[in-house]
């Protein structure tokens, strides 16, 4: 069954007077999928994408289109589940409740409870796609971004390789995207780069969780990690 079926479903489960917002969400996703741990994930970390992409619009104060095309990239949604996609983004926007709120619980529902959790940095991947849509990553959208992957528990040394990620390759060092020191054997740097490529196949963020509608994260992860090893192997250094 599609993952809009299934937020169609979660949307269905939260009274249409819901005020309080990410504890609506929060208790909705604990009670419709209480049953079904692994579907309350998927579940859980499309919620958890809806929601912070609301909450990180409504901190950078404008949406642009291309932000609204990224979106779209990311959320392939059928048209009949439109409606219930866009209640959830509203509830979010307006909700008084601040972003790390969100983040804390969001958190709580996806992550695995250790650091650098592979499928909470998929949700920040997601947002990384839509900040820099419009070609830049503005500063608020920087601290925005960076306090969500402290409340993560992402680290700063592996922060830095997810933001190298989405930054115009000339401007970042192809080691930091890959996460590997610099100066190793370049035996090393390939054996890596080939351990990246495959922890992050497609196939593997579905085994992880993430629902099938989200491989775009996956599509765009290994792109910049392809152009990265490419241009050690070339021997190019922007540095």
């Amino acid at each position: 069954m599609s993952i809009w079926l299934r937020i169609g479903d979660f949307a269905a489960s939260i009274s249409a007077s819901a005020t309080s917002g990410v504890a609506d969400f929060a208790k909705a996703l604990r009670t419709a999928f209480k049953n079904n741990q692994e579907l309350r994930r998927k579940v859980a970390f499309s919620v958890a994408m809806i929601a912070l992409s609301a909450k990180m619009a409504k901190a950078d104060g404008v949406v642009t289109q291309d932000e609204i095309r990224a979106f779209q990239e990311i959320f392939v949604v059928p048209q009949h589940e439109t409606r219930n996609v866009t209640r959830l983004y509203d509830i979010a926007q307006a909700d008084v409740a601040g972003f790390e709120s969100y983040a804390k619980t969001m958190a709580g529902l996806c992550g695995s409870g250790h650091r650098n959790c592979v499928m909470l940095e998929d949700i920040l991947d997601g947002l990384f796609h839509i900040a820099k849509a419009d070609g830049l990553l503005h500063e608020r959208e920087d601290r925005f971004l960076h306090r969500i992957a402290e409340i993560f528990e992402i680290g700063e040394e592996h922060y830095q390789t997810i933001l190298s990620r989405h930054v115009n390759l000339g401007d970042a060092d192809p080691y930091v995207v890959l996460g590997i020191e610099r100066g190793k054997p370049f035996t090393e740097v390939k054996k890596h780069y080939r351990w990246l490529v495959a922890n992050n196949h497609p196939d593997k963020l579905i085994a992880r969780g993430v629902p099938e509608e989200f491989i775009a994260i996956a599509t765009t992860r290994i792109a910049a990690i392809n152009a990265a090893y490419e241009m050690i192997e070339r021997g190019l250094n922007p540095i």
